[in-house]
């Protein structure tokens, strides 16, 4: 019975935070990102060879690394940004609005309703990464050609590869943001003022982006949650390079772990008063 009613809590919480205007206009930036890039490049020409972002040098030739090169425009910002809005709500929006005391009230428990709210954020994170590169892939289907594709290494592989390879970097980049999430949801839990918790997330991204380019500090790099944000890319190399993606994925594990016990520990023990 605990795991149906968490299940349909979790249902209920995905519902209400994927209905916001919000949350559906953020998706929508992040979608036009793809079709703007791909616009560009189209017109353009696109730049010459090892010049501009990551993969944009390639799109003319090949449609699917529309999909990676909007990934590589978006995930140091626009990402980053929307998870921030989504997690500094989660709970602080509830308490601006005056209805946290009353879910906290039913029996399903604060712990409950903290572990469905983190994992809607989560969602969200691979919806955003996701709704990226899905539009990606149709914008660079439409504009440019998508035959086999050429990886970092050289060698090509199939378009349906590509695609897949495409929509699996997706998926890493939206674990990537868990880290970020975490923290988000944990300040969240500190505040009944959701713009706070958005513009405290959104500077921990911002301090660590700088922190990870300091190189004075190179002894902190591994620890950062941003550092390995671009690990996606080794999907493109033949053979799959994994041990940059399985760090990320340690490292976002590590912080989640942390930030969801400090999240836990404030929720659960916090005077709720609106």
């Amino acid at each position: 019975m605990g795991l149906v009613e968490a299940f349909s809590m979790g249902l209920v919480e995905a519902r209400t935070v994927f209905g916001r205007a919000r949350v559906r206009a953020l998706l929508g930036v992040l979608a036009a990102v793809p079709v703007f890039l791909g616009v560009v490049v189209y017109l353009s020409g696109g730049p010459a060879a090892g010049e501009g972002p990551s993969f944009l040098d390639r799109v003319v030739h090949n449609g699917v690394f529309t999909a990676l090169a909007a990934l590589t425009v978006t995930m140091p910002f626009f990402i980053p940004l929307s998870i921030a809005v989504v997690a500094g709500d989660s709970v602080a929006g509830e308490a601006n609005m005056g209805t946290l005391r009353y879910l906290v009230a039913r029996p399903a428990g604060r712990a409950r309703l903290l572990a469905a709210k983190a994992a809607v954020v989560g969602l969200f994170c691979l919806a955003a990464a996701l709704v990226v590169v899905v539009t990606g892939l149709v914008v660079g289907a439409a504009f440019f050609s998508h035959g086999r594709v050429v990886t970092l290494s050289g060698t090509t592989v199939s378009f349906l590869d590509g695609v897949g390879r495409s929509l699996l970097a997706g998926l890493v980049v939206g674990a990537s943001m868990f880290g970020l999430a975490a923290i988000g949801v944990f300040v969240s839990t500190m505040t009944d003022v959701p713009i706070a918790a958005m513009a405290v997330t959104i500077g921990a991204v911002i301090v660590s982006a700088i922190l990870d380019g300091v190189s004075q500090v190179s002894f902190m790099h591994p620890w950062l949650f941003t550092n390995y944000w671009a690990a996606f890319a080794d999907l493109l190399r033949d053979p799959v390079r994994w041990h940059g993606i399985a760090k990320d994925l340690v490292l976002q594990t590590g912080y989640v772990a942390v930030f969801g016990a400090a999240a836990w520990a404030r929720m659960t023990t916090r005077d709720v008063l609106s």
